[in-house]
């Protein structure tokens, strides 16, 4: 089997996708052309959930990433990028598989957003209640 040029995924989180690929490389990370620090700002949590999946398979210096993401929120966008990562490195490895599902990183996270309903000021809270 020849080996592929890159391999992808494609991760979702909220109303984000993330499109990922990954070529051999020594580790270069970019985030819709810019690198993680500067996309995500000075929050270290959503830059260590970004590199996430490559840490845990021992793979942080092995390829390069490019992402293009859009939609949703930077937190968002941060998850989206993580399942994308997984799932492209599954395309690298099945074996992969039972490290990544046991970190959680291969579920896709079904929590949205939950619509506003009539009569009500957001999706759960009422107008308030006056007795006089």
């Amino acid at each position: 089997m020849d080996a592929k040029r890159y391999y992808q995924g494609t991760g979702r989180r909220k109303t984000s996708v993330a499109r990922v690929r990954l070529f051999p490389g020594s580790g270069e990370f970019v985030v819709n052309g810019r690198s993680p620090e500067d996309y995500f700002g000075a929050r270290d949590l959503l830059q260590r959930n970004v590199r996430r999946p490559l840490a845990l398979t021992n793979n942080l210096d092995s390829f390069n990433v490019l992402v293009k993401v859009r939609g949703g929120g930077v937190a968002s966008q941060a998850g989206a990028v993580s399942h994308g990562i997984a799932r492209a490195l599954l395309d690298l490895d099945a074996d992969l598989r039972a490290v990544l599902k046991k970190a959680g990183l291969l579920t896709r996270d079904p929590r949205m957003k939950e619509r506003k309903k009539v009569g009500l000021k957001r999706a759960r809270k009422a107008p308030q209640y006056t007795k006089r």
